[in-house]
């Protein structure tokens, strides 16, 4: 894949869902934004604190948190559910960015092997655009040729980093959260908002020079 080959969501066109823990709306083509977590990023008790700001955001949106609030969601037009997906992951990511857990990607030589895992095939199984690596979680936005392979790929970036970096610290079991959040992007303007999010994350979050991995790039116009 390269450039020419990237779009923006397109509601007249055909797109899917796939439910798993979060709902995962593709489109071929389109670019999308992801983020992971580590394992241990969200402690028991802080998870209980963003459950209730979860809970008064659904409220406030008129989703019902004690239903299906997913299929709610998934129901509405693609920019109010833009603008709801973007208040749930906006809390989640401010609790990711106070530095729970172990923090293992603060270290430069784990987060290079996150990196470059996103990098290795970029071009020809997806078009990678930016990324960043923070100490306990992992932004970025890429474009995938079809539906099936965003999740096919996440899965196999996850399965390896977590493999090489697990040996690395003399560990074993999961090293990602199972999940994770992804959102279509619906036009060019909204691709420079989440372009300069990922660059401005480690300084939103008071990150020190080597502590984070980030990448971006240069696009032709």
């Amino acid at each position: 894949m390269d450039q020419h080959d990237i779009a923006f969501f397109d509601p007249k066109a055909e797109w899917s869902v796939v439910e798993r823990g979060l709902p995962h709306w593709m489109q071929p083509g389109c670019v999308v934004f992801i983020t992971w977590r580590l394992r241990d990023s969200l402690p028991a008790d802080v998870l209980q604190r963003l459950d209730l700001e979860i809970e008064d955001i659904l409220r406030s949106e008129r989703l019902d948190a004690s239903a299906n609030w997913k299929c709610q969601l998934a129901s509405r037009d693609p920019r109010s559910r833009g603008e709801v997906q973007w208040k749930l992951f906006a809390i989640r990511d401010k609790f990711l960015d106070c530095g729970y857990g172990t923090c293992p990607l603060a270290n430069p030589s784990d987060a290079t092997v996150v990196l470059k895992s996103l990098q290795k095939f970029d071009g020809d199984r997806y078009f990678l655009t930016d990324a960043v690596i923070m100490p306990n979680h992992a932004h970025f936005l890429c474009a995938f040729a079809s539906e099936s392979d965003m999740l096919k790929q996440c899965t196999a970036w996850k399965r390896y980093t977590g493999r090489q970096i697990n040996s690395r610290l003399g560990l074993s079991g999961e090293f990602w959260q199972v999940d994770q959040f992804d959102h279509l992007i619906r036009s060019p303007e909204q691709f420079d908002h989440y372009r300069r999010y990922i660059a401005e994350n480690p300084r939103c979050a008071n990150l020190q020079k080597g502590t984070f991995l980030s990448f971006q790039k240069r696009l032709t116009t």
